[in-house]
């Protein structure tokens, strides 16, 4: 059998993790099996993309059999690289860190991110357990963290970051600093490598819709936990689907039902 790089690669899958390959509650992917394996039959390449630090991710990955694939990982704002190639260094995380120190105390007060925070602490910001709370800190590209100070001081808190070469992304419970990029930055690179001939991605939060709206093929997971996503761009036209259910039983059912429909099954 030739390698990945000597045949031209038909499918490219770009997944976010919790609540859509894996379950939000349970953490099990079992559902999602009979698909991960008829992509493994035609040699598709499944990229994780998630908001997971580097060593939760590569955890993940190994244990899904998907390590000869590099990650999205950090919402986006950095690349976990394939199995055997050089990990990231924290050297973007530290000049985040640095620059969170040159904010006005005023300002800087109001933010507790999670390197001012003991594992101990994240975990229970977080709800994470001890392991995955002490491996949330592990970051390299990117930190999230919690706003304690008014509307008008977080536009003042943004704009002095920004003057300073950080961006900031709302998400609901954190207020993440980084360098800019998402998920959609770092699946275009990937792409332009791999130039596959398909492209799919699925995501359940509002984080993934750039990802859902630059794949040929988006799918909507359904998440009961949160908001139901609005009607994305490519809808209409049935570019963008959403599952039939919940979870990974949900991405389960719409990458078979898009695998008929690229004829790409193989027995």
């Amino acid at each position: 059998m030739l390698s990945i790089m000597q045949n031209a690669l038909h499918l490219l899958v770009f997944t976010d993790l919790d609540g859509t390959l894996i379950d939000h509650d349970t953490y099990q992917w079992a559902p999602a099996q009979p698909a991960l394996c008829a992509l493994s039959r035609i040699h598709a390449g499944v990229i994780l993309a998630s908001s997971k630090t580097a060593p939760e991710v590569n955890a993940l990955r190994e244990a899904l059999d998907l390590a000869d694939w590099p990650a999205i990982i950090e919402n986006g704002a950095g690349l976990l690289p394939a199995h055997g190639q050089s990990a990231p260094d924290g050297h973007e995380y530290h000049q985040i860190r640095s620059a969170l120190a040159q904010i006005p105390n005023a300002l800087r007060r109001h933010f507790t991110g999670f390197g001012d925070l003991t594992p101990a602490e994240v975990e229970k910001v977080t709800g994470l357990s001890t392991t995955a709370a002490t491996q949330a800190k592990e970051r390299a590209f990117s930190e999230p963290g919690l706003w304690h100070g008014t509307e008008n001081e977080l536009s003042e808190f943004k704009n002095a970051l920004q003057a300073l070469g950080i961006s900031t992304r709302d998400g609901g419970r954190f207020l993440t600093l980084s360098y800019g990029k998402n998920k959609s930055d770092q699946m275009a690179a990937i792409v332009t490598r791999y130039a596959p001939k398909h492209t799919i991605a699925l995501g359940d939060a509002p984080n993934d819709v750039e990802m859902l709206e630059a794949a040929e093929f988006g799918v909507v997971i359904p998440n009961p936990n949160g908001r139901a996503l609005p009607k994305l761009v490519g809808e209409a036209k049935g570019r963008i689907i959403r599952a039939p259910e919940t979870g990974p039983a949900g991405w389960n059912a719409a990458i078979l039902g898009l695998l008929e429909k690229l004829d790409l099954q193989k027995d």
